[in-house]
């Protein structure tokens, strides 16, 4: 059994910075994937970043290349998202999600796992 569990949302303004924390546990490291999307009331789950476990390579949406940076501690078994530089259109729900598949994916279907997610608000 697969547990996530997002931390560190809150409200923040325009500009300003933001750490998100997913500790995992009862995960396979040696063959999966961790991403973050996000949920805004009333609009689609939207992929934000993706890390592969054992060699770190990422991916990132377009609309959060250059600000948001996705990162893992494999000691802490813990994934982090640094959201810097942030936005009004940032605000939404962001949810911590593992996949049993080493390649990155940025659709949210392809993840097996999901975190209960943390409200990030950026007030303009």
């Amino acid at each position: 059994q697969v547990q996530l569990v997002e931390s560190g949302g809150g409200l923040v303004q325009a500009g300003g910075s933001l750490r998100l924390s997913c500790a995992t546990s009862g995960r396979t490291f040696s063959s999966s994937s961790m991403g973050w999307f996000r949920q805004a009331p009333g609009m689609e789950r939207e992929f934000v970043a993706a890390i592969m476990w054992i060699i770190g390579s990422t991916l990132y949406a377009d609309s959060v290349k250059g600000r948001f940076t996705i990162s893992r501690d494999k000691a802490k078994d813990t994934v982090y998202l640094q959201m810097n530089s942030l936005k009004p259109e940032d605000t939404a729900v962001y949810y911590c999600a593992a996949r049993a598949r080493y390649e990155l994916s940025g659709v949210p279907e392809a993840y097996d796992y999901w975190g209960q997610g943390t409200q990030v608000t950026v007030s303009s």
